[in-house]
């Protein structure tokens, strides 16, 4: 997952509000969104390859995502970042307590942003800052630095969510999922992988023959604890292969 804005407002008739757009290798096989078999009560698409994933809800409220940290000279992690995701969703430890649990040993993972929250709280943990944080009611986004770091496609993104949040429907927020336009050059944040690079990732919605968006999710969820999400799926140089529409 490379892009998430989200608005996060306990108390509210909608509390939490959720955007994103998963990057990945077309040739990385992955499971669209859907119940899993083996997780009761988690609802999350799966990367087959190493069996998490990037985004999902499970019982009791759970909610989950990630990103990755964009720098060519961090260290390779032996763990796969999407089981942080898994682990939460289908586990019972408590948010801060999780968090807590993960900052421990973010070494073992390559550079990750986590998000992880229940009914009562949304917390946030940056692998390379190794520093929990319970986040205040907000709107935010997300990408491949810090929370919010303001690079042109999550400004304009998190922008596109505040101006839906009085009235949010799933088929309006993937809209703001699949802007293609990108960066200029002098907006560009360089992270250390070329200019060609930097235009391509500086996108919202990335498109290219072998890498691009592989799926772009909403999540709306109730104060009363009913949640929608919805996820489109696409393949190579964008094209799209379906839509899945979930109430649990």
């Amino acid at each position: 997952m490379c892009l998430i804005v989200f608005a996060w407002r306990p108390g509210h008739a909608r509390p939490l509000i959720v955007a994103a757009n998963r990057d990945e290798f077309y040739a990385r096989p992955s499971q669209t969104l859907g119940a899993w078999a083996d997780a009761p009560g988690v609802y999350a698409g799966r990367d087959l390859e190493a069996g998490g994933t990037w985004l999902g809800v499970g019982p009791q409220g759970r909610f989950a995502a990630l990103t990755n940290i964009r720098d060519p000279q961090q260290p390779q992690g032996a763990r796969s970042r999407g089981e942080l995701v898994a682990r939460y969703l289908n586990g019972e430890v408590g948010v801060e307590a999780y968090l807590d649990h993960v900052a421990s040993r973010s070494h073992q993972y390559s550079g990750f942003n986590l998000l992880v929250g229940d009914a009562g709280q949304l917390g946030y943990l940056n692998a390379q800052e190794a520093a929990p944080l319970l986040l205040a009611e907000g709107v935010y986004g997300l990408s491949n630095a810090g929370l919010d770091t303001p690079w042109p496609k999550l400004v304009k993104a998190r922008a596109a969510l505040e101006h839906q949040l009085h009235d949010p429907r799933p088929q309006r927020l993937l809209a703001l999922l699949g802007d293609e336009q990108q960066a200029e050059d002098a907006e560009l944040p360089q992270t250390g992988v070329g200019l060609a690079t930097e235009r391509l990732l500086s996108s919202v919605f990335i498109a290219s023959q072998n890498y691009g968006t592989r799926a772009s999710t909403v999540l709306i969820v109730e104060a009363d604890g009913r949640r929608l999400m919805v996820e489109r799926s696409f393949g190579p140089f964008g094209g799209q292969l379906g839509e899945v529409t979930l109430q649990v």
